[in-house]
């Protein structure tokens, strides 16, 4: 959670923009979101009434769930190659052709 910090220092207000997802598209609305939330409950009652926002922000930021998807995957197809049932060119799907934006 964001905390501010013990010594406040030129240094650490320098460096305070470094530790968020503002300048990212991807996590920016939710941070921001969940920041809103997080002032207007405070820290302690606010991770419980935020807690929907803290984990959607979480996911966004860390990519777990779309990872463990992706090792799902990968791990199939592996398994597939493994036992023949997927031919050895077809190992891994082909890529997008090229200009396929």
């Amino acid at each position: 959670m964001a905390v501010s910090p013990f010594l406040r220092t030129p240094f650490t207000d320098l460096t305070a923009c470094l530790i968020n997802h503002q300048t990212y598209e991807t996590c920016g609305e939710m941070e921001m979101n969940m920041m809103e939330c997080m002032e207007a409950y405070g820290l302690d009652r606010g991770r419980q009434k935020c807690a929907d926002l803290i984990a959607d922000f979480t996911e966004c930021s860390n990519k777990t769930k779309q990872m463990k998807r992706y090792d799902a995957m990968r791990f199939e197809r592996f398994k597939q190659n493994m036992k023949g049932e997927r031919p050895k060119e077809e190992a891994f799907a082909p890529p997008p052709k090229i200009d396929a934006y």
